[in-house]
């Protein structure tokens, strides 16, 4: 009887050898470049480095199930908005206060978008031309609609037509769909975790069947012959950045940062960055006169592959509603590996190296903020002096009220 069953799964193996789905073994071809393809961005001590040699790995991982989303469910003709950066598909360096959604459309299409409008400070949709080859992805956002400035009805429900053109007659909301438009983005992007209330959002298209007929070989081979390629794309579009920074000598220094130009940046919005380099007895105060108008800001962290630092368990990210302006109008921000003790802390999380990365959306002006390093020990001779302690018990509790209100929003 040994026998015999080791003689049946010998012949069950042989048959699987002989009948694949066709394409798959191309694709796991591609998926194993990437890897060494990530590392060749980054500079030469960081290539040796096993720390960053695993987080290539994640990387890779979140480049793929991002694609693979996309891969599974993405359909011009039946759209849904599916999740694309979070705290998980930590890719393109995402905002921690953002959940971005999106969904690649047909520009001869006509697309109904309806849902309820949340509360939000920005709930926009951007429409995206995407192009480029394996690693050399080009972004260009074309035009945002403000769901905002949308009308809703007394249960807070809205409802826009998306198209080419206006159809004769139509009275309703609509926004023009712009002729080179592949993709639509969401971005909702929540200040204060606890009281905004995220919106909900369907999409449909108008001028095919909603039936959706079991899908062609021609297809679905389609889709995993380009999921290599489009995984390449997101896993190396900005993984190089940090390494750009430090060659251009902006180390503990900011510099302007253009995402809207190839990156799909949000329009109204000014961004800044800059490496940083901190030992563990040392910290960065990043100082800046606020705006006296301002819809929004924030400031984050990243590491060296430009992946968010953990937002959810490290206080790696704050914004306007979560951080403090001192009373000569000035924020403050003390980024350091070791907790100072301030309300305005930003967490290294054990990264030693990263980015600084801040936005200034729709403010009456965009102040360029200074990077100062000093000892941890002599940080109190550099901040006002009625500057909060916050103490180790304190601090727990902000670090876990923060995490359950980021978790009690809609993520996916």
């Amino acid at each position: 009887m040994a026998l015999t069953g080791g003689t049946g799964a010998a012949a069950q193996e042989t048959r699987a050898a002989q009948i694949t789905t066709p394409g798959w073994y191309e694709f796991i071809d591609k998926l194993r470049e990437l890897p060494g393809l990530i590392l060749a961005k980054l500079p030469e001590d960081q290539r040796r480095d096993p720390w960053i040699q695993q987080e290539v790995g994640r990387l890779a991982l979140e480049a793929l199930t991002a694609r693979s989303l996309e891969a599974i469910s993405a359909d011009i003709n039946n759209p849904v908005f599916l999740p694309s950066l979070n705290q998980t598909l930590n890719v393109y360096q995402p905002n921690s206060d953002t959940i971005y959604k999106e969904t690649p459309v047909d520009p001869a299409g006509s697309y109904r978008l309806r849902g309820t409008r949340g509360s939000l400070r920005i709930f926009k949709l951007g429409q995206m031309s995407r192009t480029g080859p394996d690693g050399n992805e080009k972004v260009v956002p074309l035009a945002y609609g403000d769901f905002n400035a949308l009308p809703v009805d007394a249960a807070g429900k809205f409802d826009v037509l998306l198209s080419p053109t206006r159809p004769e007659g139509y009275t309703g909301n609509w926004w023009k769909l712009e002729p080179q438009a592949n993709g639509l983005v969401i971005r909702q992007v929540s200040a204060d975790w606890v009281k905004e209330r995220d919106p909900t959002i369907s999409i449909e298209r108008l001028d095919r069947s909603t039936l959706r007929p079991r899908e062609s070989t021609a297809s679905l081979r389609k889709r995993l012959d380009e999921l290599g390629g489009r995984t390449a794309n997101t896993a190396l579009f900005l993984v190089g950045t940090p390494g750009e920074l430090r060659r251009e000598g902006f180390v503990n220094k900011l510099k302007i940062f253009d995402v809207i130009s190839g990156m799909g940046g949000l329009f109204g919005q000014f961004y800044y960055h800059g490496a940083y380099d901190l030992n563990d007895d040392e910290v960065l105060i990043l100082e800046s006169k606020v705006p006296t108008t301002c819809g929004y800001y924030s400031t984050i962290l990243t590491n060296d592959l430009f992946e968010t630092t953990d937002w959810v368990n490290n206080q790696s990210s704050l914004n306007d509603a979560q951080s403090q302006v001192d009373k000569d109008g000035v924020l403050r921000i003390v980024i350091s590996a070791r907790d100072p003790g301030v309300p305005n802390w930003l967490d290294t999380a054990g990264n030693s190296t990263g980015v600084v990365q801040g936005r200034w959306t729709d403010c009456n002006a965009q102040p360029m903020p200074t990077l100062t390093k000093v000892k941890l020990a002599d940080l109190r001779r550099h901040l006002p002096k009625d500057t909060p302690q916050v103490d180790a018990r304190e601090r727990d509790r902000q670090l876990r009220d923060r995490r359950a209100a980021f978790l009690q929003r809609i993520l996916w």
